[in-house]
């Protein structure tokens, strides 16, 4: 999170339109979850993204149109990373092995 935005993120009017907004997508990722493989989403992704100008503007940062419930995944994919791995391999023996 940027400095400029942990205020606006840790404030009370977020809290509540982001536990509320995610609540109404049944806790849903709406980009890969399916009724065969439920994924739970975790964050109320910005489609239009946040920026110092336009934080302050509720319109924007909590309007229910400007959002989307994601899980971790996709938000990751969304920002230019990637799918989280698995963070261990097994040898042939079983033991975990760190990557």
């Amino acid at each position: 999170m940027k400095v400029w935005a942990e205020k606006f993120y840790g404030g009370k009017p977020w809290r509540d339109c982001r536990r509320a907004f995610i609540a109404s997508k049944n806790y849903l990722c709406e980009r890969c979850s399916t009724n065969r493989n439920p994924i739970p989403a975790k964050i109320a992704h910005h489609r239009k993204y946040l920026t110092p100008e336009n934080i302050n503007d509720a319109s924007i940062s909590l309007s229910w149109d400007n959002l989307e419930a994601l899980c971790q995944d996709c938000h990751n994919v969304e920002h230019g990373g990637s799918v989280e791995r698995d963070r261990y391999l097994f040898d042939d023996e079983g033991n975990v092995i760190p990557i």
